[in-house]
């Protein structure tokens, strides 16, 4: 998909899914979620068309979700 900045196509992102063509949702498998990925994934719903991101982490005894909104 292509990632926009001021309405000009600076790049491409592939989403690991996209659930009904609304939700990017990012699978991880790490110890720790570090605020690198969380200002990633934070870019991605500022660049594309989706508003929500969801990042599943599998890396930790518990699963961990985290969620980040867009809004204009």
């Amino acid at each position: 998909m292509p990632v926009k900045y001021k309405n000009k196509i600076i790049g491409s992102y592939k989403p690991d899914f996209i659930i009904e063509d609304k939700v990017i949702l990012e699978i991880k498998a790490v110890p720790l979620i570090t605020k690198a990925m969380m200002d990633q994934i934070y870019f991605y719903v500022r660049a594309t068309k989706y508003r929500l991101v969801l990042l599943a982490n599998f890396g930790t005894k518990r699963l961990t979700i985290k969620r980040r909104i867009y809004t204009y």
